[in-house]
């Protein structure tokens, strides 16, 4: 996705084409890893459309299902192997769920994407893959998807079927809105209504203050990853919250990141996790307002710095709920 992808820098290789350059480095968003290297020639495109060589956008979608999960879990004293369960179901309908959310922004957006520096060289804007093929690939991942669904329980069911209109219709808020992060963030942690449901087959105020939290935590998170391409989305005419805030952007995600705190407190107080969750939240905080302080809007690089750095806060918000639930 442009604005709510999910990139990671690694030691990688530039593939694919001419990639445009950026502040005098190569500048494209494919990465080259070995294991993708050594797969058939004609499954490769269909790894890098479904961006399995950035994985963090799988994390970004998974960690807020295992906050609902184990929350969830430790109201009632513990894992079990259904837990275990449900956190190896979720993993795989991260994976199958971030790559079919992918491919349907790259069909909506393989236009523009041709037009944008970084993303110019992904399979379907440049020709690699066509439509049908990419119809039938996304076809297969929601098949997958479907089969994981089911074999849940019937809150989480519904609530899955809920976020599929969500998952289909973000790519298209770019165009129509300053505030496509916003409903990134609305698609992205349904995860935690799901994970609390599925373990307690219904929905608290606890999970839906997880929820808020993990909507404020992507307006921040999606909005820094937005600065990487905030001037090619102003001479397309594709809008973001970083062009919306322009210099103010930093106020607005202490705003955010300062949100998810408080959403983030309530959740613990509310669930009755002990004392030590809330300096663990401390810690949390700290690296918020790390992020705000080491971003440069200027420059991409820090953008894509700070933002996979996410991933990082992601877990470590998991392991205070871990720690708070024993």
């Amino acid at each position: 996705m442009r604005a709510g992808a999910a990139s990671e820098f690694c030691d990688f290789k530039i593939v694919r084409g001419q990639a445009g350059r950026h502040h005098g480095t190569m500048f494209t968003d494919i990465r080259s890893w070995d294991w993708i290297e050594k797969l058939p020639e004609g499954a490769r495109p269909y790894v890098y459309l479904a961006r399995l060589d950035r994985p963090i956008g799988i994390w970004l979608l998974l960690l807020p299902s295992l906050w609902g999960i184990v929350l969830a879990a430790m109201q009632l004293q513990g894992f079990s192997f259904k837990v275990v369960f449900l956190i190896i179901a979720f993993a795989l309908g991260a994976v199958v769920m971030r790559s079919a959310g992918c491919v349907i922004n790259d069909l909506w957006d393989r236009k523009l994407d041709a037009q944008v520096e970084r993303t110019r060289t992904r399979p379907l804007a440049s020709g690699e893959i066509s439509v049908q093929q990419a119809l039938v690939f996304l076809a297969g991942l929601l098949t997958v998807g479907f089969c994981i669904l089911i074999s849940l329980n019937g809150t989480t069911i519904l609530l899955g079927l809920l976020s599929v209109p969500l998952v289909a219709v973000y790519p298209l808020m770019k165009r129509v809105t300053f505030w496509p992060q916003a409903f990134l963030g609305l698609t992205f942690n349904f995860g935690a209504l799901m994970g609390w449901a599925a373990v307690m087959d219904g929905v608290s105020l606890s999970a839906v203050l997880l929820y808020m939290a993990g909507i404020l935590w992507t307006l921040g998170y999606d909005t820094i990853y937005a600065y990487q391409d905030k001037d090619d989305d102003a001479l397309i005419g594709v809008k973001s919250t970083a062009l919306k805030f322009g210099a103010d952007s930093k106020k607005w995600l202490s705003g955010f990141y300062a949100g998810m705190l408080v959403c983030l407190a309530c959740v613990f107080a509310l669930s009755s996790l002990n004392v030590l969750a809330f300096p663990g939240l401390a810690l949390v905080g700290a690296h918020l307002f790390w992020q705000i302080a080491r971003l440069d809007l200027d420059d991409p690089a820090s953008a894509l710095a700070v933002f996979k750095s996410n991933r990082d806060l992601g877990l470590l918000v998991l392991l205070v709920i871990l720690i708070g639930g024993f």
